[in-house]
């Protein structure tokens, strides 16, 4: 296993938890982490990875190191606190970024707000959320104060092992030994003896602020960098989401430049189901290697 080492940054506030495998001067990958997760989660794609990269991966505000903001977080956060990482981690050159899931949601947004700072774009099974309706606001907004007014709390585990078979019981195709890592990075101390997620239990909140696909494709039609979308074989997550297939097909046709690779064997986390396969994908779509 590739030893990584953690480093902090001040970002927006907030005291930023940095994870990095490699030496500084080699190319950098940015990787960014998908929803209750953390850069740990990255470990196995780096492993498998054959040319010598700089990986950097934040722990987004509220989940693993970094600090807690409140009882809100806001998506363009994400984007505030990348543009402030990549100040500091590459200020003058255009950026490789991965992202898995929110953190690929993340990626594909920022790739068309300041298209300049990124080279290459790798999306893991990020395709954003079913569109919303104005109808939905007052509801949604209601939800939300009832929510603020109740506390909010994450399940506690006896130890890192429990924590562990409950991963495995979320995703089968996770080995033991792939199980115990995870839990240890994404378990704390609950302070009780037991063992809680490393995250803000505010994430599970209701988010108060519709999602408005039609906001999202305005930034995708400005990507320039070549982009590319890495799926498991099956929809499962994307249809239970509800963004269905002619939403998903004008998606894809408003990047410039994007290509699509499916991987057999995997579900949303295909990062660790197929860790060796996802990081030939990436080598080869940055250009480390010949396709």
């Amino acid at each position: 296993m590739i030893p990584s080492r953690s480093r902090f940054l001040p970002v927006r506030g907030l005291r930023y938890h940095l994870r990095e495998w490699g030496e500084p001067g080699a190319p950098m990958i940015f990787m960014l982490h998908g929803w209750m997760d953390v850069s740990a989660s990255f470990q196995f794609v780096v492993d498998a990875l054959e040319a010598g990269w700089h990986v950097l991966a934040p722990d987004w505000r509220g989940f693993g190191q970094t600090e807690w903001c409140g009882d809100a977080y806001w998506f363009p956060d994400y984007l505030g606190d990348l543009d402030a990482i990549l100040q500091v981690c590459s200020p003058a050159l255009p950026v490789n970024l991965v992202g898995h899931s929110l953190g690929g949601n993340v990626a594909c947004i920022y790739a068309g707000v300041r298209p300049a700072r990124v080279a290459r774009l790798v999306a893991l099974d990020a395709f954003g959320l079913a569109d919303s309706r104005p109808a939905q606001s007052p509801g949604r907004l209601e939800k939300w104060l009832n929510d603020l007014a109740q506390p909010v709390g994450f399940r506690s585990y006896p130890d890192p092992a429990a924590l562990a078979a409950r991963l495995q019981a979320d995703n089968p195709r996770l080995s033991d030994d792939k199980a115990r890592f995870l839990a240890a990075h994404l378990g704390e101390d609950d302070g009780q003896g037991s063992i809680r997620l490393a995250g803000d239990p505010a994430h599970r909140r209701v988010n108060p602020v519709l999602y408005r696909r039609a906001e999202a494709l305005a930034c995708w039609q400005r990507v320039t960098a070549p982009a590319l979308w890495v799926e498991p074989d099956r929809p499962t997550l994307r249809h239970r989401l509800g963004v269905d297939d002619a939403a998903h097909a004008q998606a894809r046709a408003a990047f410039r430049d994007l290509r699509e690779v499916r991987v057999s064997d995997s579900g949303h986390n295909l990062h660790h189901d197929q860790p060796g396969e996802v990081a030939r994908i990436i080598e080869t779509f940055l250009g480390s290697k010949e396709p």
